[in-house]
């Protein structure tokens, strides 16, 4: 006997399917072709917006930042007074210029060390045209660009994402990782002033497991943004892991990064911080080391291991304290 003759027979009256092979298989009331609806496209309700001159860093250690050409002489350099202001140490403080006239958009080399090199060919003066590749000294590298206003947007946003921290929006570690290296790198060749504060948050801990995480959230941004107050311009905030942060200062002696480095404590110290129907406070300890405290050409490596043993020392002896740039702690009233 077959396996299939073994199968009961169905009970009368329930349904049964006919075999594929069967020539009623198909509902013969059932179209086997579908036609497609007809409608009327119609033209979107506005009007695109004109495209943007832009500049964007295709290689260098700020890839993916795009600069607007709105003005009618941009300068660009490593001044912080340049209008596109790069930190790249092979480019001149005022390097060049962007001249425009009407619709035209002219580049000119102000005399800077390095030049420029527009798609491979060396240039003093030149018109820009949408796609031109602009080399500024041995590392950076410019694209012109003609672009709509939303996608101008866009590419600010993609760049932030890219070297911010989201919760904070200081610097992410691999910015200032990629930052330092460079800054090393100057700071060795010619000889100038290069220092690091790492500052860590005191029972980071005991605030999330009394508060919770979004309470802890919270103390994060609003203690970066005291920080960010409390340094210059030209220095650089970066969130480099968890509750700890590290501030990347150039061109300054080291009691001068001290000073920095106390008011960022003092103000911290003195936070009060809503939350709910409570006041969260809390304190920070620094370690701060410079360039010129390490060997002989000192590396990125170095000068963070030495800002991290002088936090370690600063935790180490009762927080809410400045180690480092100086002979004696600096040390503040401990509230965490």
């Amino acid at each position: 006997m077959s396996p299939s003759s073994s199968r009961p027979d169905p009970p009368k009256g329930s349904p049964s399917s006919p075999p594929s092979t069967a020539p009623d298989w198909y509902d013969a009331d059932i179209p086997t072709q579908r036609g497609t609806d007809a409608f009327l496209l119609a033209a979107p309700d506005f009007v695109s917006p004109p495209d943007r001159p832009l500049l964007k860093v295709l290689v260098g250690l700020n890839a993916g930042q795009v600069f607007a050409l709105d003005r009618d002489e941009t300068v660009i350099g490593r001044s912080r007074d340049a209008d596109v202001h790069v930190d790249d140490v092979g480019i001149s403080r005022r390097h060049a210029r962007v001249v425009r006239n009407g619709r035209r958009y002219v580049l000119e080399d102000l005399g800077s060390t390095n030049g420029i090199l527009m798609n491979g060919r060396r240039v003093a003066f030149a018109d820009l045209a949408d796609g031109d590749r602009l080399q500024l000294g041995s590392k950076l590298i410019f694209r012109f660009a003609l672009i709509p206003a939303d996608e101008e947007a866009l590419a600010h946003k993609l760049y932030d994402g890219s070297t911010r921290d989201a919760l904070t929006h200081a610097y992410n570690r691999k910015y200032v990782g990629e930052r330092l290296t460079s800054e090393v790198a100057f700071a060795n060749r010619h000889e100038t002033a290069l220092s690091l504060a790492m500052l860590d948050l005191d029972h980071f801990k005991r605030i999330n497991d009394t508060f919770g995480h979004m309470a802890g959230d919270v103390v994060l941004r609003v203690v970066a943004a005291q920080a960010e107050k409390s340094i210059r311009t030209e220095d650089v905030l970066a969130r480099y892991g968890g509750e700890e942060f590290v501030v990347l200062v150039r061109g300054v002696d080291r009691d001068s990064v001290r000073v920095m480095a106390e008011r960022i404590r003092r103000n911290v110290e003195r936070l009060s911080i809503p939350w709910e129907s409570r006041t969260i406070r809390t304190t920070v300890s620094v370690g701060v080391a410079s360039l010129s405290e390490c060997a002989p050409k000192g590396t990125a490596e170095t000068l963070v291991a030495l800002a991290d043993k002088r936090l370690y020392e600063a935790k180490a002896g009762g927080r809410n304290r400045v180690c480092g740039g100086a002979p004696t702690a600096v040390t503040g009233e401990n509230h965490a």
